[in-house]
This record gives C-alpha cells, structure tokens and sequence, in this order.
C-alpha cells in the first residue's frame, strides 16, 4: 500500500469515527427520558406552547431528520443552542474550551518535564536505587484515580499548609481590581500579552493543583516507556560502539541513546495528550475549574443533551487529529 493510499484511507476512517460517534451521542440523547421542549420553554408552560417549542426545535420531526439538520449545522460551525441558558453552545465552548486547554497544556509541561528525565535516569542507571524509585513512582502515578490525588492535594496543601487556592481560575479580587482582558481565553497568555503580571502570577498559581493531578498519569506513562526505551537503545552495537570511542557519557545518553528512545515516547505523550483532556472533567470537578468538565456536568444534570453531545464531538475531534497526525507522522 502506497503512501497516498494510506493516507486517504486514514482521512475517511477518521471521518467514520466522528460520524460513529456523533450517531451514538446524539441516539443516546434522544433514547433519554426527557422533555427538551418542557425545559426550554420553563415549569409552568402550557400544553400549546410546549408543542410550539417542539416545533421551533425541530423535535417534531423523526429522529434521522434530527440528525440531518444538527450534523448539517455543526459542518457550518452551529452547534445549537443550549436547552438550559438558551446560549449558542458555540459561544460557550469558546470560553469552556480554552480554560480545559490551558490547563491540559500545563500538565503536558509537568508531563515532560518530570517524566522523560526521570525514565532516562531509570533506563541509564538500570538495576540501582534510582531505577527502582523511579518505577516505584510510575506505578503509583499511574495508579492512583486522578479524581482521588485531586482530593489529597486539596486537603494536603489548601488545607493542611494553606499555601495554594482551593479552586477556580483566579482569585476574585483579581477578578475585581485587576481582571484579564479577554483576547484568547488562555489567563497566561492573555494576561502576558497586556502585562497584567498580577493576574499572570495569580492564574499560575491557580493552575498549579489541577495541573498537578491531571499529570500524575501522564509522568507514570513517559517514565515506563522512556525507561524501556532508553534500556533497548542502550544495548545496541552504536552505543557500544561509542562507548569504545572515547566518546562522554553525555554524547551517549542525551545525543544517541536519547534520540532514538524519545521516538517511542513522543507517541505515548501525544495519546496523553487527549487522555489528559478527558481526564480534565474530573479535574475540573473538584477544583472547580471553568472548562468543558464543569460545563458537561451541569449539562448532564440539566439534561441539556446538546451541550452533552456537542462536547463529546468536540473532544472526539481532538482525539481524531491526534490520532491522525501521529499515523501521517510515521508514514513520513
């Protein structure tokens, strides 16, 4: 199979895995015992004008219809509107959506900082303290529910030392006196770009907890396979054959062994990547964090289905493109 023709197959297996999953969020929200209409149009609506909203909301037609008309307008980048603050769910997602990025782009920085070093560490000195204490710390980052070690930072460092806040993007006296100025929806950059370090150092800090435990099984994840890459890449004729040349520790471990391990883990962080994005509604939860998990839940618990169904096409999409740059990168 040719290059093209892999590549073209890739592209419409990628559009039947967003289509399979529309199809199945959207049936389940239809299947749910619920009234849309009811709710849009609020408690003490009449009979007629619950039938008026069934009509405006297209909910009197079969459900293929249904279909049809949301997969067409999402194409056009309409999502609907939400059931419960009859917003355009676009205009939401545009606030939801950056501050679940920020945060999963600062666990992925934690993700790489502490657990790349940590497998090199472990796959050079394999068999010694550093390696056991480095798989020791592997398992337990991967193993521990994110939603639990979210919990145990709160009452360990809000509660116990009271060195950092309990939840939310910023303070509200930020929010107050010195509020971002809303350009991307990312805190940092936005505050950056207009040289609010106050707010800068307050939403830094802010991200600091959730990004913590939304990166415990990432670090666990690129600490194994760093690790076993790093041990395959040592026992190859190059690296002996550098070893006999003369040649420094560092040119062995950081330039060749290095080059070739990080390979395989490039790979792993890119699926972490979007687990950590799934892996963020639970985060956000417990520390109350404004993104797409807090936004899913009060949707779910509104059964404000097509909120539900436009997040879970939304982070369907950024599993879709990972996935898809990730094959096209290895055919390359």
């Amino acid at each position: 199979m040719g290059k093209g023709e892999y590549i073209v197959r890739r592209l419409l297996l990628a559009v039947l895995v967003l289509v399979g999953v529309s199809i199945v969020t959207f049936g389940i929200a239809r299947l749910v015992p619920s009234n849309p209409a009811a709710k849009w149009v609020g408690p003490r609506a009449k009979p007629e004008q619950v039938e008026a909203a069934r009509v405006k909301l297209g909910l009197d037609r079969p459900i293929y219809e249904q279909y049809m008309r949301y997969i067409g307008q999402v194409v056009q980048g309409d999502f609907g509107i939400s059931i419960k603050s009859r917003r355009p769910i676009l205009d939401d997602l545009k606030v939801f959506l950056p501050a679940t990025l920020e945060l999963v782009i600062l666990s992925m920085a934690l993700t790489i900082a502490v657990g790349v070093p940590l497998g090199v560490l472990a796959g050079v000195w394999r068999d010694t303290w550093v390696d056991h204490l480095s798989r020791i710390f592997a398992v337990v980052s991967v193993s521990v529910p994110v939603f639990w070690l979210a919990l145990l930072l709160q009452l360990l460092f809000v509660r116990e030392l009271d060195l950092l806040p309990l939840g939310s993007r910023v303070s509200r006296d930020i929010s107050l006196f010195a509020p971002i100025k809303q350009i991307t929806g990312f805190y940092l950059v936005d505050a950056a770009v207009t040289s609010n370090w106050i707010a800068f150092r307050d939403a830094l800090i802010h991200l600091i907890l959730p990004g913590l435990a939304l990166s415990s099984y990432g670090i666990g994840l690129s600490i194994r396979m760093t690790r076993a890459s790093m041990v395959e890449a040592m026992g190859q004729e190059y690296i002996t054959a550098a070893w006999a040349a003369g040649l420094s520790r560092k040119t062995i471990y950081f330039k060749l062994a290095l080059k070739n391990a990080i390979v395989p883990t490039l790979m792993v962080l890119s699926l972490t990547f979007v687990w950590q994005l799934t892996g963020a509604l639970l985060v956000e939860v417990v520390f109350l964090w404004p993104g797409l998990g807090t936004y899913l839940t009060n949707s779910i618990l509104n059964l404000d289905f097509p909120v539900v169904v436009s997040v879970a096409l939304v982070v369907t999409v950024f599993y879709v493109l990972v996935n898809l740059v990730l094959d096209l990168f290895q055919v390359a």
